[in-house]
């Protein structure tokens, strides 16, 4: 069989001589990828922290701005604001989230040094049964629907003093997110015409995107050209795996654990195919667990069948999801079984009759802070802060393995 390094497949990945595109060795053959690797703690330059506006809204575990821990975080993003469909100027993505904002860039008073930012999009704004399903592509295609999206957004910025926006569009081009073609080379045009919009302010304000680290969705991203215009990428290195597996014909039922770090290695090896600088990758770390029910209680290895998502925790109330805290009171008080899989850098909880949960704690996220910096990385993102237990148990095991002060918890 003959292989090629393909120029017709995305993001440099390879081509079979049948003209299918994939990393693994059925279509590489021998060939092998050149990562960048380092010795150092580069990964300690940036430690980002997502701030989920709905956490106040949970039964318990409730989060607020200055519940949030200082002292490890050298930005905060505020996730998230929306964008109004009919005049594109920036939206909150509730109500009630207005009288957060200047509560959460507050927090630089505390804790001098900090930035606070506002995070456009998430999940949710593309869905299809949403209004806001199609306006970040009717967004990046119009110049004057940009025009006004770019003065509302530095207003938006000075009035509630944000220092910077990234962008989480989920996802250009694919149709399933409500994407259309054109937005792979309009996502480029409209970052360049938004990184001119904010120089022109007179601030020095940042500009990030969010990445996925599947192919099937980071394909539809220039990730060449885009790195030219924003400060780094935000990958999600989460969610590889949750109960949407069972929809999909190429993965299926099957437990496996959302931040597989053997997985992550293959997502980060697609920015290298593309060379991209790893000072510009920030790698996401989740503070909670994907979570499943058995389908056979004796079989509880990835790689087992799920029945459905976990049982849904009593704060998150959210079937397949568990908070850090859930998931600590799970170990506290039930016959937990906590297994560790190292080359993975996971943990995995099985509990009850049929309860699956994998997560990370300060073990693994030790792992995958000596990968961050084996490769060079310019640091790291947690999704989510909010997903912390009220102790900020997860984000102090972070703070000593980045070596920075002691985590100070600001005023409830």
């Amino acid at each position: 069989m003959k292989w090629s390094a393909a120029n017709k497949c995305s993001l440099n990945v390879c081509c079979s001589e049948y003209g299918f595109c994939g990393t693994t060795k059925d279509f590489c053959g021998n060939k092998t990828i050149e990562s960048p690797s380092c010795s150092g703690s580069s990964a300690s330059k940036r430690t980002i922290g997502y701030y989920e506006s709905w956490g106040i809204t949970r039964k318990c575990d409730k989060m607020y701005p200055e519940s949030i821990p200082l002292g490890l975080y050298t930005h905060l993003n505020f996730a998230f604001a929306f964008i109004d469909p009919a005049s594109f100027k920036v939206a909150p993505m509730d109500s009630g989230d207005v009288v957060l904002y200047k509560r959460f860039t507050g927090l630089k008073n505390l804790y001098p040094g900090l930035q606070t930012w506002i995070s456009i999009g998430g999940w949710s704004m593309n869905d299809p049964d949403q209004p806001t399903a199609t306006t970040f592509s009717d967004l990046a295609s119009s110049e004057s629907a940009q025009k006004k999206f770019f003065e509302s957004l530095l207003s938006f910025l000075e009035t509630y003093g944000f220092d910077g926006v990234d962008f989480d569009w989920e996802y250009p081009v694919a149709e399933e997110r409500s994407g259309k073609a054109a937005d792979y080379k309009n996502y480029t045009s409209f970052l360049k015409n938004l990184r001119n919009a904010l120089a022109s302010s007179g601030h020095t304000y940042g500009l990030t995107i969010t990445i996925p680290s599947s192919y099937w969705y980071m394909q539809h991203f220039d990730i060449v050209e885009i790195e030219k215009t924003i400060d780094w990428f935000n990958i999600m290195s989460y969610d590889l795996h949750g109960t949407w597996d069972n929809t999909n014909k190429y993965l299926g039922p099957y437990i496996n654990a959302h931040t597989n770090l053997t997985e992550i290695n293959l997502a980060m090896e697609l920015l290298w195919r593309n060379k991209i600088d790893p000072d510009h990758v920030v790698l996401g770390l989740g503070f909670y667990g994907r979570s499943f029910t058995l389908a056979d209680p004796s079989c509880n290895t990835p790689g087992c069948i799920f029945s459905a998502g976990g049982n849904a925790g009593s704060c998150t109330g959210s079937v397949g999801t568990l908070s850090y805290s859930e998931i600590k009171s799970v170990i506290d008080k039930d016959e937990a079984k906590v297994s560790l899989d190292k080359k993975a850098a996971v943990k995995m909880v099985t509990w009850g009759e049929n309860q699956w949960v994998s997560y990370d704690d300060e073990e693994t996220l030790k792992l995958k802070l000596d990968y961050a910096n084996n490769h060079c990385l310019g640091g790291t993102m947690v999704w989510a802060v909010s997903t912390d237990d009220s102790e900020g148990t997860a984000s102090a095991a972070l703070s000593k393995l980045t070596g920075r002060s002691t985590i100070a918890l600001s005023a409830k």
